[in-house]
């Protein structure tokens, strides 16, 4: 009887974590390495390509990070198994990845065998999340935080306002309207209890709502 396979895509910018996974897994009789991508936008082209079982994603990547590359992965093939496997344990990374339909998420300080075990699991449509991710995520539910009330184009404009975006420019780096960024700021503010744009910028930064540099 033969075994089933399970075919895996490694998303992962930094090259010697993409070859110490695969040199693992191409170790496991059951795993199958098909592909590799360095960032989020290759790892969906090659995600829909390939269509592997079970996607490994990382999440800070440069040119499209992991949390965007899931949402527009699932979004273009809903069947798509994804496991995030990170170093970040922030409830703002873990949140959209996870409501958005990645099925495990793992950190990279787990054991070899615990990444393979959540590799099994996503791939039988199971979830595999790593109970430190677990933990973070029901405290989250348990001591909602100010920010938690946000939208996400309120989160996108708040982005914008931590680089130093005035009205202006944020009204045409999203497409909508002056009027539109001012209920947005003003929205912002009073969701964060805070005076000004200042302040609410840094809000974003002490929360990890947005930070000095991801790449």
């Amino acid at each position: 009887m033969t075994e089933t396979v399970t075919t895996v895509l490694l998303v992962d910018d930094h090259e010697m974590v993409r070859l110490g996974l695969k040199s693992f897994l191409d170790l496991q009789p059951d795993i199958q390495v098909i592909g590799e991508a360095k960032n989020g936008e290759e790892g969906i082209a090659k995600a829909l390509d390939l269509r592997p079982d079970v996607v490994v994603m990382d999440i800070v990547m440069p040119e499209m990070d992991g949390v965007t590359a899931t949402l527009a992965l699932l979004k273009a093939w809903k069947k798509a198994k994804i496991l995030v496997l990170t170093s970040y344990l922030d409830y703002e990374k873990i949140y959209p990845v996870i409501e958005a339909g990645a099925k495990g998420y793992m950190l990279k300080t787990s054991s070899s065998q615990e990444i393979l075990n959540s590799i099994r699991k996503v791939a039988q449509g199971e979830e595999a999340i790593e109970s430190e991710v677990d933990n973070t995520v029901q405290y989250h539910k348990n001591h909602p935080q100010l920010h938690d009330s946000l939208t996400n184009r309120e989160r996108d404009v708040l982005a914008l306002l931590a680089k130093g975006y005035d009205n202006q420019s944020i009204s045409e780096a999203l497409f909508i309207s002056l009027k539109t960024v001012k209920t947005h700021v003003s929205n912002i503010l009073a969701k964060l209890e805070v005076e000004d744009r200042t302040q609410a910028v840094v809000y974003a930064f002490q929360h990890g709502l947005v930070a000095h540099d991801e790449t």
